[in-house]
């Protein structure tokens, strides 16, 4: 069945999915500037520019790209992770992993879902300082909620403008402390003893503001064998100089000290209990320890005649220490590197960009050029994880590395309204990554690892925006992105040979979109888009061996389908807003998979046309809040179908739909403002996994969403 045609066979399901199912976003696009003749209900619609689209002048509703912004404001959540605010944001699937030792699975229209720890094939930033390393891998553990402003969100083609392995863009920002903002104290309270305190302080004045933010999070678990806390801590001041000159300061650090890991379980262990805890898990005390502290400075200056200079540093260093439940024996091959990771990460940065905004052929236009650069350095270590008969402490050394990766960047981008009812954004950008280990730890079994690697690749973008009427925007882009593989994936050799995995090539993608952005009177915005992006060199599990996984290139890949997304006011009182995703993702070319613990040489056929896994095929996401005086109330749920967990696609996780309910209510006592809030998540009850480990050698692929759960929260805003 042709693409074209089974979009169509699917519309109906999404449609009625979306309909019937709920979730929270807080997504908002813009009005337009270049419209002088807006219709009232048009102009309701703030004007929100996006950074993500590199553009300073320019609203979301004028790119030729999927942007969604998800604005922070006083929600009925405990905002511990970011997953719980990226729910309704079409084309993204944030898992809820239920394990706070493993960072949350995060996938943008397929991209990313392999990772098993962490983010992959998605780029990162927070604050403008990149939370992906240069290899590719990020995490989102020390985005810090209780001071931020917003998430934008970038999807489609020129997501490959942000570099290596920008199948799709997150980015954070802290709000800008402003005169007269009140200090803020916040606390929640919830099932299975998980609790929450914050508080933020935001203040300013003409040349200058603050925005410190404090937060702890504290949680038994809802498995067995999952307690947690993460302390967070936030800031970002601004100065503000005569002639135009900026200087921000932004500093982050997280704690989060022994988070306890309970494993993926089977399909029977769901069924049987899903809140136990793998066995071994307790027998070694699967467990994680994360220390990361980072800073950045920003200046911005007027440089020539309507441009700016912006310059951004940034230093930091992550500190991570996790216990593996692998066996003793597994450890007995001379070149297995232990059941203790030790990686300490130290790295920093810096972008230099040009903007110029003016007219070009008598015609708006806004012109951007620079350059980054990115440098990490990894000492990795390993130790057994046993010491005679105790499991679960650290033993002798079995691995030491420095490693190094590095990125030089070169970009420049340009939007121009060609037309009056025409604007052009295109752009380009030339990625050089390199990687180099030096293998510190050699005998006569385990030979010298150290060796080097250089990608590189450019990456060119382009689309066009049409607006037949000033309501409407109809756009098509197209572009081209690549994903080296990162350490983690180059770590161990395919044929179980001694060194890293050099002879990995990185997956190359073309990308092509097609969408529409329509608004109406009274504040309703629709946005729909069409999608397809068909990779080269997909990297994909080769082997799981020992707790060791290691990677090859399978050939092609194909993934395409259709997002929309609806919000509307209905009244004054009620607002509803909507969003679905389909997305088919599948191998094109058929290879070769390992099957089971212990397989050291594929031999499983895939055959073209399997699914990739980890994706889930349909989403809906709804929401309905009503908001009278002081009292707000809301319904929102999910819906997703079902997910394959390895790429022979042997089992798969059932779709799944669950109903959340929220009610609030504020009082306003003297110079502040108390508010009462009360959550519930899955008021169904109902049975389902929240995530999936992809390829898991031991067959423990499913990772079992939370049931009925509640929580309770105050907060006080003192407006001094």
């Amino acid at each position: 069945m042709s693409f074209p045609a089974r979009l169509a066979t699917t519309r109906s399901t999404i449609a009625l999915a979306a309909a019937l199912s709920a979730a929270h976003t807080g997504v908002i696009v813009a009005d337009s500037p270049l419209d002088e003749a807006a219709t009232a209900g048009a102009r309701e619609l703030d004007t929100v520019i996006v950074d993500s689209a590199g553009l300073h002048s320019v609203p979301a509703f004028e790119v030729p790209a999927s942007l969604d912004t998800v604005f922070i404001e006083e929600g009925n959540r405990a905002q511990a992770i970011a997953s719980e605010l990226l729910q309704g944001v079409p084309g993204l699937l944030a898992r809820d992993r239920q394990n706070h030792a493993q960072d949350t699975q995060l996938s943008i229209r397929g991209f990313g879902a392999r990772a098993t720890f962490g983010v992959r094939g998605v780029r990162l930033y927070a604050d403008g300082i990149p939370a992906t390393m240069p290899d590719g891998q990020g995490q989102l553990s020390h985005f810090a909620l209780a001071g931020a402003e917003r998430i934008e969100v970038m999807r489609g083609p020129f997501s490959a403008l942000h570099g290596n392995s920008s199948g799709g863009v997150v980015q954070l920002f802290t709000a800008d402390g402003q005169a007269g903002d009140p200090w803020r104290v916040r606390s929640t309270f919830g099932s299975d003893d998980t609790w929450t305190v914050s508080a933020n302080l935001q203040g300013g004045h003409a040349h200058g503001g603050y925005n410190v933010a404090l937060a702890r999070f504290d949680t038994q678990g809802y498995r067995d064998h999952s307690a947690a806390r993460r302390d967070t801590a936030n800031a970002r001041l601004h100065w503000l100089f005569e002639g135009g000159h900026r200087l921000d300061l932004v500093f982050n650090h997280l704690d989060l000290p022994e988070a306890l890991d309970p494993l993926g379980l089977t399909a029977a262990q769901v069924r049987e209990d899903p809140r136990q805890a793998t066995a071994v898990a307790a027998q070694f005390n699967t467990r994680k320890s994360v220390r990361q502290t980072q800073a950045g400075l920003a200046w911005q200056q007027p440089a020539g005649e309507s441009g700016s200079l912006h310059a951004r540093v940034h230093a930091g260093g992550r500190d991570v220490v996790q216990y593996l439940a692998i066996p003793a024996s597994a450890q007995a091959n001379p070149l297995h590197a232990g059941g203790v990771i030790d990686l300490d990460n130290r790295y920093g940065g810096a972008d230099l960009r040009w903007q110029w905004l003016g007219e070009l052929a008598g015609r708006r236009a806004e012109f951007t050029i620079g350059t980054s650069a990115d440098r990490q350095h990894q000492h990795r270590r390993g130790f057994e994880n046993f010491d005679g008969d105790a499991l679960g402490v650290r033993g002798v050394l079995r691995r030491d590395e420095r490693n190094r990766a590095g990125n030089s960047d070169q970009f420049a981008q340009l939007w121009w309204q060609v037309a009056g009812r025409w604007s052009l954004l295109a752009g380009a950008r030339h990625s050089s990554v390199r990687f180099r280990s030096d293998d510190r730890y050699a005998s006569a079994g385990n030979p010298d690892d150290s060796g080097q690697v250089r990608y590189a690749r450019t990456t060119p973008v382009a689309g066009l925006v049409l607006a037949p009427v000033e309501s409407l925007r109809i756009y098509a882009s197209a572009g081209s992105g690549f994903e080296t593989p990162t350490f983690n994936e180059l770590s161990y050799r395919a044929d179980g040979g001694a060194g890293l995995a050099f002879d990995l090539r990185p997956a190359t993608s073309r990308n092509i979109e097609a969408g529409l952005k329509w608004r109406r009177a009274g504040g309703g915005l629709l946005e729909t888009a069409l999608f397809r992006a068909d990779t080269d060199d997909e990297l994909a599990v080769a082997s799981n061996i020992g707790g060791r996984s290691s990677f090859s290139n399978v050939g092609r890949a194909r993934r395409e389908g259709m997002e929309a997304a609806w919000s509307q006011s209905l009244g004054s009182e009620w607002d509803l807003r909507l969003a679905a995703t389909w997305l088919d993702a599948t191998f094109r070319d058929g290879f070769l998979a390992c099957t089971g613990a212990g397989c050291t040489v594929p031999a499983t056929v895939v055959p073209a046309g399997t699914p990739i896994p980890g994706i889930a095929r349909q989403q809906a996401f709804a929401r309905l809040a009503w908001t009278g005086g002081s009292w707000n109330a809301a319904v929102e749920g999910m819906a997703a179908s079902d997910v394959r967990v390895s790429d022979t696609s042997s089992e798969k996780a059932a779709g799944h739909g669950l109903l959340n309910l929220e009610v609030s209510r504020r009082w306003h006592l003297g110079q502040g403002q108390w508010r009462a809030f009360l959550r519930l998540d899955n008021a169904f009850d109902r049975a389902y996994v929240g995530s999936v480990i992809v390829n898991e050698g031991n067959g423990r692929y499913f990772e079992p969403g939370a049931g009925r759960t509640w929580l309770a929260g105050l907060q006080w805003n003192w407006q001094r």
